[in-house]
């Protein structure tokens, strides 16, 4: 065996399954996407980022040498 020194985690700890178990309250994935994406519209951080990202990029070029 190749890593014959390493620790089996899995053997190690015991994992309570119980706590891996959750109840989904609301199932609809891409209505909770859809809701995200709006209020990232809505509350304005989507200009947030587009500055960023083009002050980014222009302190990146300035910044660069050659």
């Amino acid at each position: 065996m190749l890593f014959s020194n390493t620790v089996n985690a899995t053997s190690q700890i015991p994992v309570n399954w119980t706590v891996l178990a959750q109840n989904i309250s609301d199932p609809d994935l891409l209505g909770q996407l859809q809701k995200a994406f709006n209020n990232f519209v809505e509350t304005g951080q989507v200009w947030a980022l587009l500055i960023g990202l083009v002050v980014g990029y222009l302190i990146r070029n300035l910044t660069s040498y050659g």
